[in-house]
């Protein structure tokens, strides 16, 4: 199953599809570790969803809602 990482609540896990986006924000992704095939695990959530914080490449990671939502991912049950 598919899913924006956005869409994310705390406990879920998968795997990176795809990472959109434009430019900078892309590039971003990339820098920070989010790559195709990358394991996320969503640790941590705001009271109003932004911002959240995931687990990337054994390190917590702070991300923009705006940000998350360029990223695919596969759900890991």
């Amino acid at each position: 199953m598919e899913k924006r990482l956005s869409e994310f609540i705390v406990g879920d896990e998968g795997v990176v599809k795809q990472v959109g986006g434009e430019g900078r924000i892309r590039r971003r992704l990339f820098d920070m570790g989010i790559t195709p095939n990358a394991k996320i695990v969503m640790r941590k959530l705001a009271p109003l969803g932004d911002p959240m914080e995931v687990t990337v490449r054994g390190y917590e990671l702070t991300l923009r809602k705006t940000e998350a939502d360029c990223v695919t991912m596969i759900i890991q049950n």
